[in-house]
């Protein structure tokens, strides 16, 4: 009887377990300094950041002069990415797949800079890219920065 119910508890655990290691996918605000702003994809307007603040695929990130923000995808697992000051950065594609363990990630900044550490990309399917209005970057796991500049 015991067995029987261990069955059935996994059976309905078990969509539970799918999701929560990569369908979906997210980056958390983990340090902020000075004006730090998020906007939700499903949202018109802007409002504070907060350390612990998740954001997910659609959502954008803006600082101010004094502001500087510290991304977590995917719990650090994925990437750190620091926003630095006059930034606007996009979270463009958040995506994963569990059958195959791939995911992409597509970041869309703006304007300003980003500092980012990727973690190794352990399948040829799997990408992390960086859009700005000129080009876009594709990396398998390394640090780098990107930065954009106002055209005027």
């Amino acid at each position: 009887m015991k067995i029987i119910k261990l069955i059935l508890v996994g059976f309905i655990l078990l969509p539970y377990t799918v999701v929560a290691q990569g369908n979906i996918r997210y980056a958390t605000i983990k340090a902020i300094r000075g004006n730090v702003q998020v906007r939700g994809i499903d949202s018109k307007k802007w409002e504070v950041a907060t350390v612990g603040k998740v954001l997910k695929e659609g959502d954008v990130i803006k600082t101010g002069t004094d502001g500087w923000a510290l991304l977590a995808i995917d719990d650090g697992k994925t990437a750190e990415v620091e926003v630095s000051a006059n930034s606007q950065l996009l979270l463009s594609e958040l995506k994963g797949k569990v059958s195959n363990n791939t995911q992409k990630t597509l970041l869309d900044l703006a304007i300003g800079k980003i500092l980012i550490k990727v973690q190794k990309l352990h399948r040829k399917e799997s990408k992390f890219e960086v859009k700005t209005p000129t080009s876009i970057v594709g990396v398998r796991g390394t640090v780098f920065a990107v930065e954009v500049e106002s055209l005027e």
